[in-house]
């Protein structure tokens, strides 16, 4: 599932941190810092997919040589507690290529160049060998000065100013969601991101009525593990993936991220199964069965393991070979005093698996639960779907067909009130 991630940090003097030093570990290369007279020697780093400079149309030439760039940063900066360089860390989408990664990133750069008129430097990098292998990301490194004909000159207050620096970072975090999601369109994805608060999100499912996302969105954002803990939790995975085992977070932090992801996919797969269902219903209602078979048919859907979700088509397809292998009727002769609704229930029942199911056919066929050698009381076991389903399993077939024929009398008389209503010669 696609999500969303952007941050913005910066670089300060007063802690430590200079722009050479940062430049140079995100693209993996070696630089020189003249004004510390240290070498910032990152050859050896792995991982990094990309690497690019842009910068404005009037910029010098040298502002292209990397390590002459960041220098002229920290030589531009006098002040010992100086921010000389701010980083946007962007999160990549792993469902699109390399190359729209790559194509996204460029765009989002160049708007950076064109608002604020000052140097991008640009590094991708792939996910680490024993992490997520989805983690896609990107670290772009600006200067915060604008970059002119002349060198660097003013510095980019509009970022800086508690007033408009919130309002700028929205407005390129919105930049962000949109290309994100114009690339997973052209991708064929479904999903979407959002950059918006968690607050916010559910505030707008609530106005249009949707109340599942509403409730999936009620819940506090995910707690950041940190360099730490996110280091001691990657090899508790990897650790568990070779012992052939399931992974158990080393941490607190881990654990409770752990948990909420779990809660979530969770609440995904559940919401997943509901679709599923209903499409399923509505197709079986469409081709005129009646409401029990759409609803069995909706039940067996829900509870399958798999899901199409490629294709559409397939999809859908799929539902239609569910509902009809769920009709209690077909063009087959069928002799006189056989009750094929009620043998119909009993081979779903059949194929439930656990000894749920097998009860439920016992009691249908006419024994009792203790005809089994076993205790299959309600209290010693969870209630299963065919349980649920009691009541109708018990009523023969006249009476399903006779209830179906009143639920389709009742759906007629609704309609027929409908027409009234549309009548505009009418007045209310």
């Amino acid at each position: 599932m696609a999500s969303y991630h952007l941050s913005v940090k910066t670089i300060k003097r007063s802690a430590g941190r200079s722009a050479t030093a940062a430049a140079a570990y995100r693209v993996g290369e070696r630089i020189e810092c003249q004004r510390e007279g240290r070498v910032h020697d990152y050859t050896r780093k792995q991982g990094i997919e990309e690497t690019f400079i842009l910068t404005p149309k009037d910029a010098p030439d040298w502002a292209t040589d990397r390590s002459r760039l960041w220098n002229e940063v920290e030589a531009s900066e006098t002040r010992r507690n100086s921010v000389t360089a701010r980083e946007w860390e962007l999160a990549l989408p792993s469902e699109i290529s390399a190359e729209d990664r790559s194509q996204i990133t460029r765009q989002f750069a160049e708007e950076l160049v064109s608002r604020y008129g000052v140097a991008v430097d640009v590094a991708i990098h792939a996910p680490h060998r024993e992490g997520d292998q989805r983690n896609h990301h990107a670290h772009v490194l600006t200067s915060t000065r604008k970059l002119e004909a002349g060198g660097f000159t003013s510095k980019t207050r509009v970022l800086d100013s508690a007033k408009t620096g919130g309002v700028e970072i929205e407005q390129m975090r919105g930049l962000w969601a949109e290309l994100q999601n114009r690339a997973l369109e052209r991708a064929g994805e479904v999903e979407r991101v959002d950059h918006r608060s968690l607050e916010k999100q559910r505030d707008s499912a609530q106005e249009r009525g949707d109340k599942l996302s509403a409730e999936e969105l009620d819940r506090d954002p995910e707690l950041k593990l940190g360099p730490a803990a996110n280091s001691m939790e990657r090899r508790a995975k990897v650790m568990a993936e070779r012992q052939g085992r399931e992974y158990v977070p080393v941490t607190e932090r881990g654990a409770v991220v752990h948990a909420a992801r779990q809660a979530r996919a969770a609440f995904r797969e559940m919401r997943a199964r509901l679709d599923v269902a209903r499409d399923t219903y509505g197709i079986a209602r469409e081709t005129g069965q009646g409401r029990v078979s759409a609803g069995l048919a909706a039940l067996r859907a829900a509870t399958a393991k798999e899901r199409s979700e490629r294709n559409p088509e397939d999809f859908r397809e799929r539902l239609s070979q569910v509902v009809g292998r769920s009709r209690d009727q077909d063009d087959t002769p069928k002799p006189e005093g056989r009750n094929y609704a009620r043998e119909r229930l009993k081979e779903i029942m059949e194929k439930d698996a656990g000894r749920d199911g097998q009860a439920a056919v016992h009691k249908l066929d006419g024994h009792s639960e203790y005809d089994l050698g076993e205790d299959t009381s309600r209290e010693a076991r969870k209630p299963s779907v065919n349980e649920r389903l009691k009541d109708v399993l018990n009523k023969p077939r006249e009476r399903l067909e006779i209830e179906d024929e009143r639920d389709q009398e009742k759906d007629q008389e609704v309609e027929k009130d409908r027409d009234i209503d549309r009548d505009p010669g009418l007045s209310h």
